[in-house]
Order: structure tokens, then sequence, then C-alpha cells
């Protein structure tokens, strides 16, 4: 098994969001990677400038970010040649590296959109470097540059940032300077295209969580009666726990809380992302963890907010109706 540390660099609309093309937003210009062994070796590395198609003049952010001219990219090459090239380059077992979650996600989106086909087909697993960096020596959650973090660690500049394969290097020096073997267990997980049935929905226990990933469904309403995005089980022992809060929302209805309770381990506190998919489906991230009394607690206070709020809002509405009449 490789590791592909990838890293790209994207132009988008020049006219601003207004302009841009739905289903790809961000076109993708230069890509860079570092091939690794399993020893962490670096073993080859990969660099292609593409030919924009999409959007054929530079945006301003991209001019102040990146070091390229529309003079050189129209020297490059056409999208899927760079790609088939690169995809080749990786060979047959490898997983991808990256700073944050949005290469994978952007790859794929550029490679439907120049009709590549789908090459991946399911939820990608993958390394989130930036991610491992904050667990090891933050909070888990803090998000830092890369840049940032090749000085925090003494890495040392030897080119400019903002380069493809640039980047990809310092991300591979990176790994090479962390616990990567301590910390891989963490991985990500990338869901351009989500599980298509109930089979290939994704349970990823970690050491302090679970993660649940479900398959799509027509709707929010239908995706929020299915038993198995409803269900609190403890990842501990794998029974179900007896729930002392029922799932509430947030007033967007998009994220949704609960709190239940294992005999063995104690309380559950569970959270649900809804979000949409590309192809239109709706899905479920469903995160739970064991927590403490004051974890509990937290849980309480917060549909204890929402409750009050929604109190307010009807008070409010009904002085109004007082004062119209």
């Amino acid at each position: 098994m490789n590791y592909i540390v990838m890293d790209l660099e994207w132009n988008q609309s020049p006219l601003g969001k207004e302009f841009e093309i739905k289903n790809m937003p961000f076109e993708i210009i230069e890509i860079g990677a570092v091939k690794l062994d399993e020893q962490l070796n670096e073993i080859g590395r990969f660099h292609k400038l593409i030919k924009p198609k999409a959007y054929k003049d530079l945006h301003y952010k991209t001019k102040e970010i990146v070091h390229l001219t529309m003079e050189e990219l129209n020297k490059g090459e056409p999208f899927a040649k760079a790609i088939k090239a690169f995809l080749e380059w990786c060979g047959e077992e490898y997983i991808f590296c990256t700073w944050g979650t949005m290469d994978l996600m952007e790859l794929q989106r550029n490679m439907k959109y120049f009709g590549m086909g789908e090459v991946y087909t399911t939820p990608i697993k993958f390394y989130d470097i930036q991610k491992f960096f904050s667990l090891l020596y933050e909070d888990g959650k803090q998000r830092r540059t890369l840049q940032y973090v090749v000085d925090y660690l003494h890495l040392g500049e030897e080119f400019p940032f903002h380069s493809a394969l640039n980047d990809a290097l310092y991300t591979a020096f990176v790994i090479q300077h962390i616990d990567f073997e301590h910390i891989r267990k963490n991985y990500s997980i990338d869901c351009y295209h989500i599980p298509a049935n109930r089979k290939e929905e994704i349970h990823a226990v970690f050491d302090t969580y679970e993660k649940y990933i479900s398959r799509g469904f027509e709707t929010k309403e239908e995706l929020m009666l299915d038993r198995e995005v409803l269900a609190l089980t403890c990842y501990a022992c794998g029974k179900n726990c007896r729930k002392k809060i029922r799932w509430f929302s947030n007033n967007n209805s998009k994220t949704y809380h609960a709190l239940g309770v294992c005999k063995e381990h104690g309380y559950l506190k569970g959270k649900i992302r809804l979000k949409q998919a590309e192809n239109g489906l709706y899905y479920a991230i469903k995160t739970t963890k064991l927590v403490d009394e004051a974890g509990a607690e937290i849980v309480r206070q917060k549909q204890n907010f929402l409750r009050e709020k929604r109190r307010e809002r009807r008070r409010r509405i009904a002085l109004l109706k007082d004062e119209g009449r």
C-alpha cells in the first residue's frame, strides 16, 4: 500500500459566483503529488499544469495565491489526459493523503464535468493531514494552514507555497515528521459518492466515537424516519441505548441531537447532520460519543435553549396578533 500525497490548485469564475458552473464551481488548473511507500519513503513525484476550458481567465483571488499565468496554463494538458496519467501513476493499491478535505471532492467534480466516467463510485477513505496535526498537537478542532505547520515543526521553507507539487512535498514532509503510524487510524471519508444501499452504509468506529454514513433518501422526512439513522447504539458494546432525550433539531432542521444511556458504559450523545449529495439524494452523517455527566448536561442545555427560543417566538406571535385586533 502506497500513500499518494496530493494537492490541487484551482480557479473559479472570474465574473463572480453568479456566473459559475453549478456542478463545477472550481476548475482544477494544476495537480501535484508525491508517492510514499509503506515506510514513508518518497518513491515518486507527479506534476501537471492543466489547460483551462471552463474558466479561461484567472479569478483575482487565484492570481493572488498561485504562481501561474494564463500563458503558462494555456500550454498545459487537457484535464482528462492529465488525470488519466495521474491515475496510472498512482498504481493499484494506494490511499490519498491531502491537506484538508476539499481536494478529493473537487477532483471528482471535475472528472464528472469532463466526462471521465465514474472512476470512484463509493465513499473514499483518505487521510486528512491537516486534521492529524490538530489531533496530535492541538484540540482536534483547530485547522491550521500548511505554512503554519511547516514553521511549527521547523521543517524549513525550501520553496514557495501554493504550488501543487510544492504543497504536496510539504505535506509529505509533515507526514514524515509526525507520529503517522499512531494517528492514521483517524481516517476521513469523502462522500462525493454516498453509499448506494443499506449494505454499503458505513459504520466507522474510532477511539472515542463512531461515525455512521447512511445511504441516500429522496426526502429529508423519509431519511429521518429510518430506524438505522435514528438508532442510538453504544459502539463500545453494540447494545441499543435507552433514549433520555429523543432527537431534536435546531431551527434549520439540518442538525439533530439526542442523548441515550448504555447500561454498561453510561451516557451516549448523538449528532445527525443532514446533507445533500451530488446526485440530489439526502443522506445522514451521524456521530455518537460516550460522555460523562457534564457532556450529557450540554445536550440538555441545548434542548432547553431551543425550547425557550420557540416559546419566545410563540409569545411574540401571540402579542402581534393581540395588537392587530
